[in-house]
């Protein structure tokens, strides 16, 4: 049996994927997590042979859970599953170390795939993913848009504020120091070509960075 972590903030939802994964009689679900910080813990603790994370959680996200597992327990490999299948977010997951990436739309469908496939070793991406990976190779760092102007932190601090996270909310989550959030959140505005909050939030949300 593949001993599976799964962690998503929605119960009903950790709820439907853990029968998905099961019903193959392949997989064991031998720990949830609701949070990333819980995530992380139980990755320590249990040791999973895959760990299911969700990009957006509460507290620390799914981008800095994986890159944290990949410090502390770097034999557990990571597929992430998230509502987005942005190329923005393909390419920042694979960069913190992820080993594989399925959206929820398709989770039905590929999930116990993807989780094989990554417990033998291997990576799994969805066909969207792979074509953004390659898309991404071909144009290299040239004609960079806005969103991949900024660093994985700078994203994920733009993503926080744009959920409405305070500098104090974001700087425990991230373990940084609030004037190190608000120099991010000054950077991030300078890129971006915003002046406040709000505009920054629009932003997030055109641009599809966060769910609504």
């Amino acid at each position: 049996m593949i001993k599976v972590l799964l962690a998503d903030d929605h119960s009903i939802v950790r709820e439907g994927l853990r029968r998905v994964l099961e019903d193959s009689k392949e997989i064991e679900v031998i720990a949830e997590a609701a949070d990333g910080e819980s995530a992380l813990d139980e990755a320590i603790t249990k040791k999973p042979d895959v760990a299911v994370i969700d990009i957006s959680m509460p507290g620390m996200d799914g981008l800095e859970v994986v890159a944290r597992i990949k410090s502390y327990c770097s034999d557990v490999p990571v597929l992430i599953l998230t509502m987005h299948d942005e190329e923005q977010y393909v390419i920042r997951a694979i960069e913190a170390g992820a080993m594989g990436y399925v959206t929820k739309q398709s989770a039905p469908e590929q999930l116990v795939a993807a989780v094989k496939k990554i417990h033998s070793g291997g990576r799994y991406l969805t066909e969207k993913a792979s074509e953004a990976l390659a898309l991404r190779v071909i144009r290299g760092n040239k004609n960079q848009t806005l969103t991949e102007s900024l660093s994985m932190r700078e994203l994920q601090v733009l993503r926080k504020l744009a959920m409405g996270s305070t500098n104090r909310e974001i700087a425990i989550s991230y373990n940084i120091s609030i004037k190190t959030v608000d120099t991010y959140r000054s950077r991030i505005l300078k890129k971006l070509n915003i002046r406040n909050n709000a505009e920054l939030s629009r932003y997030a949300i055109q641009n599809k960075l966060v769910e609504l």
